[in-house]
């Protein structure tokens, strides 16, 4: 036994210089491109890993006075107290409502017209197409808010528009039934064009001898749509739907925080703007935090149970 022991011993011994060995020819034969990503590394380890230890003061009642190592450790205190909060199911349904819908509306959008794009055939046309779908996406959030609350009041051009189309005059923004239109519709306007980026680049990626046999056999520009490019962008749409999945609860604050009113808190109000007001206004850092962490975790839980359907249905997952 006391053999066997040295032996493995000895491979462990082994592997371990074996691996050092490679990681040391690896990194001889390609230093240049190690030290060209060491910045970046470093900017991650510190801007992005280092941080994560303040995760902790949501676990204990973080006096700034005190600092995180000498503040009391209180366990689960502050995720019992969010859970037993009155505006719990409120902003957990809204956060769910307003990303549901924007995945339900705005996640189908990019590839529609990443579609459409690349049947025009004038390519002058298209690159203007492209720059006017593109150019919302450069434009700041708080100007874009502000467009939204100047053409939705009760005199602004969209309520000329819903009035003319059989609607009552009134301030659109201020309305609970107008909001989550208002707030899908503008990120889909600002968004779509950018976002059909990447799914251009996966056309492209695309077989064009496919093509031609489908042209051959008779196939028309709608029939090569549905069962050439469609199929090819799939494993690009499983994953970017995977990665939006992870994010399910992350809905932007900035946006709402600046189109919401005490109105629209019932619809309005959601996890990021709760954390805002009870960390930021309030001060309140580990009750905020644990909020925080809430948010991440499910985050994370959706991310995993999306991929794994996803793999077993298409085979096709991020991990």
């Amino acid at each position: 036994m006391l053999r066997k022991k040295r032996q493995d011993n000895g491979y462990s011994s082994v592997i371990r210089q074996s691996l050092f060995t490679v990681i040391t020819k690896d990194f001889k034969k390609n230093k240049i491109k190690y030290l060209m990503i060491l910045p970046v590394v470093i900017y991650i380890a510190i801007f992005c890993y280092k941080p994560m230890y303040g995760v902790v003061i949501a676990f204990k009642n973080y006096r700034p006075a005190l600092g995180i190592a000498a503040s009391k450790w209180v366990g689960l205190d502050h995720f019992t107290r969010f859970f037993n909060d009155y505006y719990f199911w409120r902003i957990l349904r809204n956060t769910i409502s307003i990303s549901g819908l924007s995945i339900l509306f705005g996640f189908p959008a990019p590839i529609i017209l990443a579609l459409l794009i690349n049947e025009i055939k004038n390519k002058h046309f298209k690159k203007t197409v492209q720059t006017i779908s593109y150019m919302p996406y450069f434009i700041s959030i708080v100007i874009i808010s502000g467009l939204i609350k100047t053409f939705t009041q009760s005199d602004g051009l969209i309520t000329d528009l819903v009035v003319s189309l059989g609607g009552a005059q009134k301030n659109l923004l201020a309305s609970k039934v107008w909001f989550y239109p208002i707030y899908i519709i503008s990120g889909i306007w600002q968004s779509v064009g950018w976002d059909s980026i990447i799914y251009l680049a996966a056309i492209t990626g695309i077989d064009q001898e496919q093509y031609e046999a489908a042209k051959v056999d008779g196939a028309g520009r709608i029939r090569q749509m549905l069962y050439i490019t469609l199929p090819g962008l799939l494993p690009t749409i499983t994953i970017l739907f995977i990665l939006r999945m992870g994010g399910i609860l992350n809905v932007g604050f900035e946006k709402i925080l600046l189109l919401y009113s005490s109105t629209t808190y019932e619809v309005a109000d959601v996890i990021s703007t709760y954390v805002y007001r009870i960390g930021v206004l309030d001060a309140n850092f580990s009750y905020s935090t644990a909020i925080g962490l809430f948010n991440a975790l499910v985050n994370i839980l959706f991310l995993i149970i999306t991929n794994a359907i996803s793999k077993k249905v298409n085979k096709t997952g991020l991990f």
